[in-house]
């Protein structure tokens, strides 16, 4: 069970008896990136794992909410943390409220999975209760043990993991915040092109 599962995650295949199956385009997150960083990030959702989350991040994609919205938070080694849709919009970004926002839906109660934070590991951001997760996620860099079982993991990148690593970093003396960041241009689910 575990190598299908890795086989899954790593690749973005699922092998069954010597056949390989793409993941779906309904469960395909795409991602333009513009600034420092440019291109297409691909992250595969995985509803069986997050089910709340990944129709979450469905509805707001579909909503166009997440266009124009900046990676706020970016820590080399770690993490880049985009996705509030309130405070990040590019055309009103104020680095000192960026990740303080959300959406107009309510929180989510945590999906908790055995899925390690790793890089490429696509996780929904929250505050200090564990069921507040809403609209901002990240994109891991590198291996985060002490996030796993804590934070709820809803996509894994299949595509553009280095359009991922050229995000630009912010201070790690003030957390990792940008003050001209790169942003999230165009936010879609691939069967939608």
């Amino acid at each position: 069970m575990i190598k299908f599962l890795k086989n899954i995650l790593s690749t973005g295949f699922l092998c069954i008896a010597g056949f390989a199956f793409a993941a779906e385009p309904e469960n395909i997150l795409m991602i333009e990136v513009q600034g420092s960083a440019n291109g297409i990030i691909e992250i595969e959702l995985l509803p069986e794992f997050a089910p709340s989350h990944v129709e979450r991040i469905k509805i707001l994609a579909r909503d166009g909410v997440y266009n124009n919205v900046v990676f706020h938070r970016v820590i080399e080694g770690f993490m880049a943390q985009t996705g509030d849709v309130k405070f990040g919009k590019v055309e009103n970004f104020k680095q000192r409220y960026a990740g303080q926002g959300g959406s107009n839906y309510p929180d989510l109660e945590a999906e908790f999975s055995d899925i390690k934070f790793e890089e490429g590991t696509v996780g929904m951001a929250r505050a200090q209760s564990l069921n507040s997760a809403n609209s901002q996620f990240f994109i891991m860099f590198d291996r985060s043990p002490n996030l796993d079982k804590k934070y709820t993991v809803f996509g894994r990148v299949i595509k553009g993991q280095n359009i991922v690593n050229d995000i630009k970093r912010g201070a790690r003396s003030n957390n990792g915040s940008v003050e001209i960041p790169d942003i999230m241009k165009r936010v879609w689910i691939k069967i939608d092109n």
